[in-house]
């Protein structure tokens, strides 16, 4: 009952100058507004580039070529290429855990189909690289593993190479020409837009690894190696062995190759929008700090209006006690409305950004607890001063001010 009296005294006082009691609020509003927005859209950021990191596949670990030292010169990742279809055969017959492996080659050519040309990236793959990449065939079908053993001349289009090539035909049949190389179209790959990286991954040709060896690149040399484990938690001993088994076939001379899994990828793509989201937050919640400089000076100017009222408590048997939770609760009734009232500001602010500006935002429900918990910190904080004033007041000088 105390202190449900004591909250009627405070939100009658805060009712008394309804006006002062808005504008002091504006601070926390804004304030909390702020953070839950900036937040949300930098969330939003971070889970867009999450989901293109997993449109690349799920549980991958890639060999590249590269980082290596000959004749104390050092390489980087990609500066030659050395990995060769017997080091994936042994990685797929040697390495548990792992489900599907697809060599990979890559190379950007002139196309030509339908009588028009464009240019596009050329993959050679293994049957299994739809899976790894979770990516289907809206028609036709994958190549099989009979095409990848005879170096047949068969492709998958993506689905930016179809609309600039057949403009609405169907492609299924068609026949394409890869360096004057005619290549019958089998699948028409989903689409899957742009990736982290900006690239399109519907720009592309995918036939066999063993025809871009044969038929297009002419060198032994992969350009990477694509492997999918069982499962995440697989990953880094996957690694750790495939560092080991390529090591142990190189007879212990220096590593020509790095192996990634996807959780160093993902981490490394997400540090940016971490470290924004962190600054974004930073920034707004000083506005917070500002709104509770504000609720204290008013605080104060409260206590200098109010100090025969003070008194009169203080006479008639109230302890400091008393008035100090009377005041500290003013100061936090006041901080806690303006955090109320800057979520769903910060919330509504959020959603308008997303609706015209199509940025994705992600609303976290640990932003809106952690605004609203400071808000009330800060009423806490900033409230305790001036309430310690009015408490410590003498009664007999209170009642004398004027």
């Amino acid at each position: 009952m105390r202190f449900i009296n004591t909250l009627r005294v405070a939100l009658r006082a805060l009712r008394r100058s309804a006006l002062r009691s808005v504008l002091t609020a504006l601070g926390i509003i804004i304030g909390v507004a702020a953070v839950i927005a900036m937040v949300s859209i930098g969330n939003g950021a971070k889970s867009q580039v999450e989901a293109s990191i997993a449109s690349l596949g799920q549980n991958i670990v890639t060999v590249f070529p590269g980082n290596f030292t000959t004749g104390g010169v050092r390489g980087g990742l990609g500066t030659a290429s050395t990995l060769t279809v017997e080091d994936a055969t042994a990685i797929r017959g040697e390495i548990s855990g792992v489900v599907n492996l697809s060599p990979d080659m890559r190379d950007r050519t002139q196309i030509l189909g339908n009588g028009l040309n464009w240019n596009t990236t050329i993959q050679g793959e293994d049957i299994s690289y739809l899976d790894i990449r979770i990516w289907s065939v809206t028609s036709g079908q994958m190549f099989t593993e009979a095409d990848v053993r005879s170096a047949a001349k068969v492709c998958l289009i993506g689905k930016t190479v179809a609309e600039q090539l057949y403009q609405g035909l169907d492609p299924i049949g068609q026949v394409l020409r890869i360096r004057n190389i005619p290549f019958k179209v089998v699948g028409l790959l989903a689409g899957k837009g742009f990736n982290y990286f900006g690239q399109d991954q519907d720009d592309v040709v995918i036939i066999p690894y063993t025809s871009h060896l044969k038929r297009l690149a002419r060198r032994p040399y992969l350009n990477s190696i694509t492997i999918q484990a069982a499962t995440a938690g697989q990953m880094p001993r996957i690694q750790q062995d495939i560092t080991d088994l390529l090591q142990q076939r190189r007879n212990g001379k220096d590593p020509d190759f790095t192996v990634r899994n996807q959780l160093e990828l993902a981490e490394a793509a997400t540090a940016t929008t971490k470290t924004m989201t962190v600054l974004l937050g930073a920034i707004a919640g000083v506005s917070l700090v500002v709104g509770g400089i504000g609720i204290m000076n008013i605080m104060l100017v409260s206590v200098t209006e109010r100090t025969r009222e003070i008194g009169i408590r203080l006479a008639v048997g109230a302890h400091g006690s008393d008035v100090l939770l009377q005041f500290l609760t003013e100061a936090i009734v006041l901080s806690a409305l303006g955090g109320i009232i800057g979520i769903v500001l910060g919330v509504g602010t959020s959603r308008l950004i997303s609706h015209f500006n199509g940025w994705p935002v992600l609303v976290s429900t640990s932003a809106i607890a952690g605004a609203f918990g400071f808000s009330a910190a800060i009423g806490v904080f900033f409230g305790f001063y001036p309430a310690r004033k009015a408490s410590e007041l003498d009664p007999i000088e209170a009642l004398r001010y004027e």
